[in-house]
């Protein structure tokens, strides 16, 4: 276990923490945004890194697309900024101008620091604290993020928060996986645990329909390349999936390289997983190693509750309230193929 100092910010020193397992795999997390910001794995060939980041305090600053953060109040979009709670409507930050609210707001959980609460060599669990009002939302919450490198290789995530609000809590991590290195992920294979998943309307807020997956490009339930095209196109995937396991620690997603024989398991306790292909990813900054990171350069799986689900109530509840604690515990398992 090792801490230094990556930055500063409004006077509050940003910190990195590196974990590590017995196995070889290194974990660098980073106070702002409670971020993964560096994750290196057992790989055929030796050492692999697995996702996206920076090595600058600014470049998350400025140019970060959630990279390895931790988005809340609510992550994933919330339709028109806002909603309506026992008879109370509110009205939320809107981030970029956006009509929707994204990722909690223009100061969500992702881009802010947290405080260093624990840590030994192979954890680290990390708190933020959100008054009541926070970007629109009622309640103070109190949330933690626990990071664990369990052996040989995996990513455990485990999310708590507490309110003294009724109050929408949806947390998700959200690193960009590149198993390989290579400069998109289009030949990577997955395979996702869903037979249904949320479309969608052109602005990426849910129609409120729960669509089975069979006979559309959504269909991700044998592992097939990300890059396939469908119907003599290449789809955009910003879309969440229905899981079949939900409330306990179920399988969720498979990937794997065939170029580096890295394969990533995920698992969550979460209804949903949010699976992106970054086809619009473009940073103007140098990247880990200086590596440039343009379209497709990484993919996401944010295991989460559904998006909008405060203005969809037939989706899995998202209301925190007094009293009770809001769990979430997601594993990101690597192997070397």
């Amino acid at each position: 276990m090792t801490n230094r100092l990556f930055g500063s910010y409004d006077g509050v020193d940003i910190l990195e923490v590196t974990i590590r397992s017995e196995a070889g795999a290194e974990a660098k997390i980073i106070t702002w945004g409670a971020a993964v910001r560096d994750l290196v794995v057992p790989g055929k060939a030796g050492p692999q890194r697995v996702v996206l980041g920076f090595d600058e305090f600014d470049h998350y600053r400025y140019h970060s697309p959630h990279f390895g953060a931790n988005p809340g109040r609510f992550a994933n979009r919330i339709a028109h900024g806002r909603f309506t709670l026992d008879g109370v409507s509110y009205e939320l930050d809107r981030k970029n101008n956006s009509p929707h609210t994204l990722h909690g707001g223009t100061h969500g959980f992702g881009v802010r620091p947290w405080s260093i609460i624990a840590q030994d060599g192979r954890s680290v669990t990390l708190a933020i604290v959100s008054e009541d009002g926070d970007m629109g939302f009622p309640g103070r919450v109190v949330a933690t993020c626990r990071y664990t490198l369990l052996e040989p290789a995996t990513l455990r995530v485990d999310y708590g928060a507490a309110t003294d609000k009724p109050t929408p809590v949806n947390l998700a991590h959200h690193s960009y996986f590149n198993l390989d290195g290579s400069p998109d992920i289009l030949d990577h294979h997955l395979l996702l645990a869903a037979d249904f998943y949320t479309p969608t309307d052109a602005e990426l807020i849910p129609t409120g329909e729960i669509r089975a997956v069979a006979g559309t490009p959504y269909d991700f339930r044998t592992d097939r390349p990300i890059g396939l095209e469908v119907d003599g196109q290449r789809m955009h995937y910003d879309t969440n999936f229905v899981l079949r396991s939900a409330s306990t620690l179920g399988h969720a997603a498979t990937a794997w390289s065939p170029k580096s024989g890295v394969t990533m398991e995920a698992w969550t306790t979460e209804p949903g997983v949010q699976f992106y292909d970054a086809a619009k990813l473009n940073t103007p900054v140098p990247g880990l190693n200086g590596e440039k990171y343009g379209p497709y350069a990484g993919f996401c799986l944010e295991a989460q509750l559904f998006p909008d689900a405060p203005n969809k109530p037939h989706f899995p509840n998202s209301i925190l309230r007094p009293g009770q604690v809001y769990r979430q515990t997601t594993e990101y398992r690597f192997g070397r193929g």
